[in-house]
């Protein structure tokens, strides 16, 4: 549990009315800290609760080019392995892979299920679409089909193009500007893609993609994009998320800190 609001309060309250105002303010503070954690704490989906919508999305996802391809059954088989599926699980992941690749399956159902079962938690929103991710970028540069179905789904999971952006470039894969980019809302794929892979540095990938910033960014917007990227991405926030998505969070935690770090080495700042 947080005590923000308690030392805030309690701050505030020291400077307004000294030691009797610093305990009616710590007092007022921790009741919102504790309503803040019970709000959490019952937006907290249930561990199993995605692995139908979120099979059904991939076999939609992989189908919506017209074709289901080997890379893209053998994430599937991959992930049910990673995630530790039992045997019943592991059926529903099957048989709701071949629900969604059927012709003309409409994926506006199952983002919806996904999205109630992330509820408020957007720690919780980022692993699920990580796995999205990677059957988008199983074939390599994603069509338009499947661009179009991962981008309803971080706008329905309150995820920005900005934060799409940043998340497909821990996976090696940078916004083409000249494809129609994030920035000013207009998305425009053409027949090549929204992402295109990148010129990658035995470094990693761009770390201003990663962060999600403009080159340009100032020092105080590059430490504020850190901050918001490593406090959503702690895999300590993340409950009891089955194992391989909390090794997804672990990862991408580390990718934001390298990032940064370069940027910070680059720039010359602490």
């Amino acid at each position: 549990m947080s005590f923000t609001y308690t030392l805030w309060f309690a701050f505030f309250g020291l400077i307004i009315g000294h030691l009797p105002g610093a305990v009616t303010g710590a007092v007022l503070g921790f009741i919102f800290d504790n309503m803040r954690y019970s709000q959490r704490k019952n937006a907290t989906p249930e561990a199993g609760g995605f692995v139908g919508p979120l099979f059904t999305l991939l076999g939609a996802v992989a189908k919506s080019d017209g074709r289901v391809s080997e890379q893209e059954i053998a994430i599937a088989e991959r992930l049910m392995t990673r995630m530790n599926l039992d045997t019943e699980l592991r059926k529903q992941a099957v048989v709701s892979f071949n629900v969604g690749k059927q012709p003309e399956f409409d994926v506006t159902r199952t983002i919806a299920e996904l999205r109630n079962w992330v509820g408020l938690r957007r720690d919780h929103a980022f692993p699920v679409l990580d796995v999205v991710i990677e059957t988008v970028l199983a074939e390599g540069n994603p069509p338009p089909e499947k661009m179009s179905i991962l981008r309803q789904l971080a706008f329905a999971l309150r995820i920005s193009d900005m934060e799409l952006m940043a998340l497909m470039a821990m996976k090696g894969y940078a916004w083409n500007a000249g494809s129609g980019g994030p920035r000013g809302g207009n998305q425009h794929y053409g027949s090549g893609g929204g992402y295109v892979p990148p010129q990658r540095t035995p470094q990693g990938p761009d770390p201003y993609a990663v962060l999600g910033i403009d080159r340009n960014a100032d020092e105080r917007a590059i430490k504020r994009a850190y901050r918001k990227l490593i406090s959503e991405h702690h895999p300590d926030r993340l409950g009891d998320l089955p194992e391989d998505m909390r090794k997804r969070a672990e990862s991408r935690a580390s990718e934001i800190n390298a990032a940064y770090d370069r940027i910070k080495e680059q720039r010359g700042f602490k």
